[in-house]
């Protein structure tokens, strides 16, 4: 069947420029409903506006692209092989910005549930966080909460790439982009086994450790650096007998007399005190401290300031996080 000659005018050369370059939303609009309906007088309802304006907004962006966009059959305008392009690439675009004020509403309101993603260590997830996840459960029940286990530098990074809302846990040195609250404060330990030599020796001294393997997180980790600090600040010999991550795990082989070893107080519970001897260290180790870590400039949300809130009350008190 013959085509017959398409409804818009195709003479480029002489065509006089019409200012749709600098919106293109409506151009495109008007382009979208005329390829949906196949029909400039249907799209122009749908618009609600005017039959030319819909034909000068169309011929607008023909002569812009440099192509003819619809083709004739029969009544109906359908879109001719460039035009099938440009539809496809301009249909989710309006689609989005005409449907943005109903999704930024949607959002808005859902910032009060949602969800919140928090990264820790092993030892925060399980010493210091239970209460406070209990807490945060009661008051936002209806908010998904991921606790992501991590160490160091893996949760800075998931800090800086927003992958997680907010870190919990111990940092010695504070990168420049990042802010941190310490809040709570444990004193260094060491623990033996009770019937250890050192469990109840009078005046114990950092060299005392000396003759005995140590039990330690892996190097890359803040106590065992901190460990070899003030052995090397105080010119005192040390071994390492065991590497292994877990304070439940180094606790354990301590209590089987494979070594002792030197942890923060944090992870000492009422168990602890049948199967081991813990003496503080606090003479010669600084406090750990523990506490809240976010990105600086980072927009935390109602969840998020809600978590911080349990864990550091009054935070936000008379200043907004930005």
């Amino acid at each position: 069947m013959a085509k017959s000659k398409p409804e818009l005018p195709n003479d480029r050369v002489n065509a006089p420029r019409f200012a749709y370059k600098a919106d293109r939303l409506k151009p495109l609009r008007a382009f979208c409903q005329t390829a949906r309906l196949g029909s400039v007088s249907r799209a122009a309802e749908a618009l609600y506006v005017s039959q030319p304006a819909i034909t000068l907004q169309l011929q607008a962006l023909e002569r812009e692209l440099g192509v003819k966009l619809f083709d004739r059959v029969g009544r109906r305008l359908t879109p001719s092989r460039e035009g099938q392009v440009l539809y496809e690439l301009a249909k989710p675009l309006v689609e989005g910005l005409d449907g943005l004020d109903a999704a930024f509403h949607d959002k808005v309101q859902g910032l009060d549930a949602g969800e919140l993603n928090v990264a820790a260590g092993s030892s925060t997830i399980l010493y210091l966080l239970p209460g406070i996840v209990e807490a945060f459960r009661v008051r936002r029940p209806d908010v998904r909460l991921t606790l992501h286990n991590v160490t160091g530098a893996s949760g800075l990074d998931l800090l800086r790439t927003d992958s997680v809302d907010l870190a919990v846990g111990s940092m010695l040195d504070v990168p420049a982009d990042l802010r941190y609250m310490p809040v709570y404060r444990f004193e260094p330990m060491l623990i033996t086994p009770p019937d250890h030599p050192l469990a109840h020796k009078a005046n114990l001294k950092l060299e005392d450790l000396s003759p005995y393997g140590l039990i330690l997180p892996p190097k890359r980790l803040t106590t065992y650096r901190l460990v070899d600090l003030v052995f090397q600040q105080n010119r005192v010999p040390y071994t390492v007998a065991l590497e292994v991550g877990g304070w439940e795990v180094i606790k354990q082989y301590v209590a089987m007399g494979l070594g002792i070893s030197i942890v923060t107080a944090i992870c000492l519970t009422e168990h602890d005190r049948t199967r081991l001897a813990a003496r503080s260290l606090a003479q010669y180790f600084p406090s750990r401290s523990y506490g809240v870590v976010v990105r600086k400039g980072k927009f935390l949300s109602p969840q998020a300031r809600a978590f911080i809130e349990l864990i550091q009350p009054d935070e936000f008190a008379g200043h907004s996080e930005r």
